[in-house]
């Protein structure tokens, strides 16, 4: 046996013994944590009183949950659970601010929600949902062009800041670079400078245009390996103009976040197979990447079936569509690239 061939089989003994498959991965439990759900509830005790109010914030905790993962045309079918039902896909309660009386009983409570159970009952009830954390993205706000005025600042909100997609709004002092910017003809060219000074790689233009009586917002996201996409909601005026930038600006985070929803959410009646090349600069890099991919609820199994110095080919097999599959990966710090037919998993830069 040659050295090189000596090293090879060593190589390959290693990356076998770091395991061959990877099993369904738990989603990321900040993800199925509800925090800041006030309870207040009255009973006969004290006792009553506790037990009441945290179940009522535990339903309550459920559906911002449940609408936090899924998309809006499914909100109507959040599936209907009763108290013990939601008990059972519970991990625990934090309590802060807690009040109490003989017969009365406030809180402000943090629900953990147990991901495997929560995922259980949603696949039966046949609803596609998101698994992974959003990557934060950049808005740039358009009315109609770049602009700081009132618009931006109802995008600025604190109300936002809990929002699934994490995101910052472009800073004034950027305006300028982007005065030519046109919403309908704008690439990622134009965008890439700025979205790299604010650490993302990809960036919402969000527009807000006034006529006839309504307002027009406009999302386009823009990303350096995702194609464009454009969605507009119509949004009534208010009192004023001026009045309705912040229902507005509600409507284009729902709509980002749907958007987001709309390539995340996953198909479970879908599964697919997939043949990829890693290449694997040592041991730690090849454990890290194992790590990431454990992290990806929808890939079920993954097999090594060739290895070489610096890379490794495995058959992936998931739920949900390719792109669904991309976009999980891209969530875990992963990138999946498609060259002549062939596959190719990586760190992302």
């Amino acid at each position: 046996m040659t050295s090189r061939n000596f090293l090879v089989s060593v190589f390959a003994l290693l990356l076998l013994a770091t395991g061959l498959t990877a099993g369904p991965a738990q989603a990321q439990d900040t993800l199925y944590t509800v925090t800041g759900v006030h309870v207040d509830a009255t009973a006969a005790s004290s006792g009553e009183a506790l037990n009441e109010a945290i179940a009522q914030g535990r339903a309550k905790a459920f559906q911002i949950l449940y609408r936090r993962l899924t998309r809006q045309s499914d909100w109507a079918r959040q599936p209907p659970l009763d108290s013990a039902g939601l008990l059972r896909l519970s991990r625990g309660t934090n309590i802060s601010n807690e009040r109490r009386s003989t017969t009365r009983y406030t809180a402000d409570v943090t629900y953990m929600f147990n991901p495997a159970a929560v995922q259980r009952t949603l696949r039966a009830a046949q609803i596609s949902f998101s698994q992974v954390q959003a990557k934060p993205i950049l808005i740039i706000p358009m009315s109609p062009g770049v602009s700081h005025g009132p618009w931006a600042q109802a995008l600025m909100s604190p109300m936002f800041h809990d929002s699934q997609v994490p995101f910052s709004v472009l800073a004034p002092e950027d305006d300028a670079s982007l005065a030519s910017l046109n919403f309908e003809a704008a690439s990622w060219n134009e965008v890439s400078a700025v979205a790299a000074r604010n650490h993302v790689s990809e960036v919402a233009l969000v527009q807000a245009v006034y006529a006839g009586g309504k307002m027009t917002v406009s999302v386009r996201r823009l990303g350096a390996v995702e194609q464009s996409s454009k969605t507009s909601v119509d949004v009534p005026v208010q009192q004023t103009v001026g009045t309705t930038y912040p229902v507005a600006a509600q409507a284009a985070v729902r709509a980002i976040e749907d958007m987001w929803k709309t390539r995340s959410a996953i198909d479970f009646s879908q599964r697919g197979r997939l043949t990829a090349d890693i290449r694997v600069a040592s041991l730690a890099q090849w454990g890290e990447i194992q790590s990431s991919l454990a992290g990806v609820g929808n890939v079920t199994s993954m097999n090594v079936t060739a290895m070489d110095m610096g890379y490794a080919r495995v058959n992936l097999t998931y739920q949900g569509g390719l792109e669904q599959l991309r976009e999980a990966f891209a969530g875990a710090g992963l990138t999946l690239s498609n060259r002549s037919g062939q596959w190719t998993l990586a760190k992302a830069q």
